[in-house]
């Protein structure tokens, strides 16, 4: 393969082809690339299509208050799903797709708005990783701390805290306007904007993205596992005492409501845990090592395989999210199947007997 053609070899029906018929003469490496991106062309799209009205349907619910949660877990959960949705539409649709299918979406060269862009997509990312960790930390004050729970966990305390989130977000995001160009880049890199000259090598700019992916997602990795780790410890606590009174009162077996409930929280607690960090720990580190590679610590050079490999797993993030946290109640999954069932019962009704 001609490696000039670096356009052509980064297009999904370019790969596909060599894929098909020089496959096995290209170097693994290639093979690798291309492989990757074939698979981009086709788990991109069907996270769309799934992930778009899965997500507006859990908003459609949650905002109806039927799901036995609180109002002001219901506030949450509608919050991390709505900006679960914005970062769909921003990167998965707006940046990545057309990324994938160059080809079809060369005209984005002449829209010069990547600037602006990238603000929004950021801003969303943000909304989507820090109401994670407001959310952990208001279970985490509801299962540890009795004192302040009445107070922090209500629907108005809830509203002021994602509100200031989201304002904050905007405000960390501006920079982004400053530092990208209007103009798209069209390719799988840590910056999608073409990039003002020196940029690259500029101490304050370096300092300044840094600090952005310090504040997202390595000070959200940090809080939600120390809060995981402190609320599970809490639970581990009460579930021994719980126990003994247990078998101090009654020498009969028997199972304690209040003790699965919590064994139950503390699963939720280890997969959210997991998801997060999992899915997001490949493109983190990517960003960092790849920042550094530029200023000249070269000790590792990191492929650009673990960028596109991360930023399928962070997107894959933002469409099970919320579903961990909602799919595990049962009135959720029941209204869940009735809006699946509501089109077929309607056609139903209207077919004569």
């Amino acid at each position: 393969m001609d490696r000039n053609d670096t356009t052509m070899n980064r297009e999904f029906y370019a790969a596909f082809y060599y894929i098909s018929t020089l496959y096995g003469l290209l170097p693994i490496q290639e093979q690798i690339r291309l492989l990757l991106l074939v698979i981009q062309g086709y788990y991109y799209p069907f996270l769309a299509i799934l992930g778009v009205p899965v997500t507006i349907v859990t908003i459609g619910i949650l905002s109806k208050g039927r799901c036995g949660l609180s109002r002001c877990v219901s506030r949450y959960l509608v919050a991390m799903a709505t900006a679960d949705l914005l970062v769909i539409i921003f990167d998965l649709m707006l940046r990545h797709i057309p990324i994938v299918y160059s080809e079809k979406f060369n005209f984005l060269r002449d829209i010069p708005v990547c600037n602006i862009h990238a603000i929004l997509l950021y801003a969303a990312t943000d909304y989507s990783v820090w109401f994670t960790v407001t959310f952990t930390f208001d279970r985490f004050v509801a299962i540890c701390c009795q004192k302040l729970k009445t107070k922090h966990c209500t629907e108005k305390r809830a509203r002021v805290i994602l509100g200031t989130v989201s304002v904050l977000s905007c405000l960390k995001n501006i920079f982004w306007y400053f530092m990208l160009t209007n103009q798209y880049w069209m390719m799988n890199s840590p910056w999608f904007c073409l990039v003002f000259k020196g940029t690259l090598e500029s101490e304050f700019w370096v300092t300044i993205e840094f600090l952005h992916n310090i504040i997202t997602p390595v000070v959200p990795f940090v809080l939600i596992l120390l809060l995981n780790v402190l609320t599970i410890r809490h639970i581990l606590v009460t579930s021994r005492v719980r126990r003994r009174l247990h078998a101090d009162s009654s020498k009969e077996s028997h199972k304690d409501p209040e003790m699965e409930s919590r064994r139950k929280s503390m699963i939720l607690l280890f997969v959210i845990s997991a998801n997060f960090i999992v899915l997001w720990s490949v493109l983190m580190v990517f960003s960092i090592w790849n920042r550094m590679w530029f200023l000249g610590y070269k000790s590792i050079f990191l492929d650009d395989v673990v960028l596109v490999v991360g930023f399928m797993l962070q997107l894959l993030s933002c469409c099970t999210n919320t579903c961990i946290y909602t799919v595990t109640q049962n009135k959720f999954r029941k209204q869940f199947k009735n809006v699946l069932k509501y089109p077929f019962t309607k056609i139903a009704q209207l077919i004569p007997c």
